[in-house]
C-alpha cells in the first residue's frame, strides 16, 4: 500500500509540475500578452484546440508511465539497489553540484541518441510519431509521448539512480531543468537575443527555435539542451542559425517565417495586425 500511495503522490506531483511551466508558458505567450510577443512567434499560425487536447491527454498518459517507473526506483531504493543518499554531508556540496550537473550532462546524451533512435523508419510510426503529431507545438507537447516513448524517455532515472550517488534534492533540481527545458523547446515563441548563437558563452546551447524546427523539418536538430551531439554529427538543419536570428531580431512589425506554411499575403495580414 506504501508503494501505490507513493505512486499516487508522484503522479500528483508531476501534474502539478507540468501544469505549473506550461500553464505559465501558455498563459503568458498565448494569453495574456500574446499581442506583445507575437513577433517572436516561430510560426504565424497556432496550434488547434484539438491539438492542445491531444497534447494534454498524451501528458497525463505519460505522467501515468513516470509515476510507475517512480515507483519501482521506490521500491529498489528501499532495497539497497540504487546509489540514493540522505545527507548532504556525506559527499559534500561539491559533490551535489557536480552530481546536477552530470546527470544534466548524462541525459542530454542519453536523449539524443534515443531520440535517433526512435526517428528510425521502423521506430518512428510506433513510437515517435505520436509527438510529432504536433507539427507545430505549444508548451502543452512537452510530454505529449506514446507510451513506449515515455518509457524510453523515463529510463535516464533509473540509469542515474544505480551509477551515481545521487541526492533527492539533487534529483528534484536536475528534474525541474528538464521540465523548464523541455516547456522552453516546445513554447513557439523565440525568447534569446540574435547575439545567442554567436557567442561562445551561449552558442551550445539550444534555443526554441531550434527544437520547433525539428517539429517542422522532422530529420534534424535532435539534441535536448546542448548544441554538440548535433554540431558533432552533423545533425544541426542547415538553416537553423539564419533562422533563429531572423525571427530573434524582429522588433514587433514583422512575423513572417520563411519556409513555414505561412505565404507575403499573411504576413502582410499579420503585421497589420500587430501594428494595431
Amino acid at each position: 500500500m506504501d508503494v501505490l500511495n507513493q505512486g499516487v503522490v508522484l503522479f500528483i506531483v508531476q501534474l502539478l509540475r507540468y501544469a505549473f511551466f506550461a500553464g505559465i508558458a501558455w498563459l503568458i505567450f498565448y494569453k495574456l500578452w500574446k499581442s506583445r510577443y507575437l513577433h517572436k512567434r516561430i510560426k504565424e499560425v497556432f496550434p488547434s484546440g484539438d491539438q492542445i487536447r491531444r497534447e494534454i491527454l498524451y501528458s497525463v498518459s505519460t505522467f501515468v508511465i513516470f509515476s510507475i517507473v517512480g515507483m519501482l526506483i521506490y521500491i529498489a531504493e528501499k532495497n539497497g539497489y540504487t546509489t540514493i543518499y540522505n545527507t548532504i554531508g556525506d559527499y559534500g556540496w561539491p559533490y551535489f553540484i557536480f552530481s546536477v550537473i552530470i546527470s544534466i550532462v548524462l541525459h542530454d546524451a542519453y536523449f539524443y541518441w534515443t531520440h535517433r533512435m526512435m526517428h528510425h523508419k521502423r521506430i518512428f510510426p510506433y513510437v515517435h510519431r505520436v509527438h510529432h503529431l504536433s507539427h507545430n507545438p505549444s508548451p502543452w507537447a512537452s510530454f505529449a509521448f506514446h507510451p513506449l516513448e515515455a518509457v524510453i524517455e523515463s529510463g535516464i532515472l533509473p540509469i542515474l539512480v544505480v551509477t551515481i550517488p545521487m541526492h533527492p534534492i539533487a534529483l528534484l533540481i536536475f528534474i525541474f531543468y528538464m521540465t523548464l527545458l523541455n516547456v522552453l523547446g516546445h513554447l513557439g515563441f523565440e525568447t534569446f537575443p540574435r547575439w545567442f548563437l554567436k557567442s561562445r558563452w551561449t552558442r551550445w546551447h539550444n534555443t526554441s527555435t531550434h527544437h520547433h524546427m525539428h517539429h517542422g523539418k522532422v530529420n534534424c536538430n535532435y539534441s535536448l539542451y546542448f548544441n554538440h551531439w548535433d554540431r558533432w554529427m552533423n545533425t544541426n538543419h542547415a538553416k537553423y542559425q539564419e533562422t533563429f536570428e531572423e525571427i530573434a531580431e524582429r522588433k514587433g512589425k514583422n512575423v513572417y517565417v520563411p519556409g513555414t506554411e505561412s505565404n507575403a499575403e499573411l504576413a502582410t495580414k499579420a503585421t497589420v495586425a500587430v501594428g494595431r
